[in-house]
C-alpha cells in the first residue's frame, strides 16, 4: 500500500529534529537544521581508505564510519551545496583535502525512521592539510585502513565492541562499480 499523498503533522518540533506523523499512522523524523547528508569515502594515493571513529550517544558506543556530516546545518550557510559541504567535512575530520571528486550515489540513511538522504562521494589525489580530528567539541579518531584490509579490520574493530557503520561497505562497492567501468578488474 502506498500513502505517497499522506500529508505529515508536526508531532513535535525540537532543536534539529523534527517528529513526525502521518495521516496512516506512520512516525519518523525529519532534519529541521540541515538539506542533506554527506559520507565521503576517501582513499589516498597508496590506497589507504581514510576512515574514522566517534563515540555515538544514540548506540552508546564508538562507530567506526566514512568522514560524513551535514550540508545547509551552519547558520548563513543553508544553501551550502553537498559537493562543498562534503570538502568541508573531509577536512575537518580527518585534515585532508582532496583534488578528485565523483558522487557514488544517494541513498536513505534509514527509510523507516527519517526522509534523510545519504549522498556518498568518491574522494582521490588526497592531500594532507590539518591534523583533522573534528570541530566544535568533536572527539574524532582518524584510521587509515589498506583497501583490501578493510572487511577484517572493520571485523576485528566489532570484537572490541565498537560498531561499524555499513555505508563503509556500500561505498566500496559503488567505488568498485566506477572503477571497473574504466578498468578490467577489481581494484579491491
Amino acid at each position: 500500500m502506498r500513502y505517497s499523498d499522506d500529508e505529515p503533522e508536526t508531532v513535535h518540533e525540537g532543536k534539529f529534529l523534527n517528529y513526525c506523523r502521518t495521516e496512516s499512522g506512520w512516525e519518523y523524523v525529519t532534519r529541521s537544521n540541515a538539506k542533506g547528508c554527506i559520507a565521503v569515502l576517501a582513499v589516498t594515493d597508496d590506497k589507504r581508505v581514510v576512515l574514522v571513529e566517534q563515540y555515538r550517544p544514540p548506540v552508546g558506543k564508538s562507530v567506526i564510519e566514512l568522514p560524513a556530516g551535514l550540508a545547509g546545518d551552519i547558520p548563513l550557510q543553508e544553501d551550502e551545496p553537498l559537493l562543498s559541504a562534503a570538502k568541508r567535512e573531509l577536512k575537518e575530520e580527518t585534515g585532508y583535502e582532496a583534488k578528485n571528486w565523483k558522487t557514488l550515489g544517494v541513498t536513505p540513511s534509514s527509510a523507516g525512521l527519517t526522509d534523510e538522504m545519504n549522498t556518498i562521494f568518491y574522494a582521490t589525489g588526497l592531500t594532507r592539510m590539518t591534523e583533522g580530528g573534528g570541530v566544535g567539541g568533536e572527539d574524532i579518531t582518524v584510521h587509515f585502513v589498506n583497501q583490501f584490509d578493510v572487511p577484517k579490520w572493520c571485523e576485528d574493530r566489532r570484537r572490541e565492541g565498537k560498531l561499524v557503520d555499513f555505508k563503509i561497505f556500500a561505498a566500496l562497492y559503488l567505488a568498485r562499480g566506477a572503477e571497473q567501468s574504466t578498468q578490467s578488474r577489481l581494484w579491491y
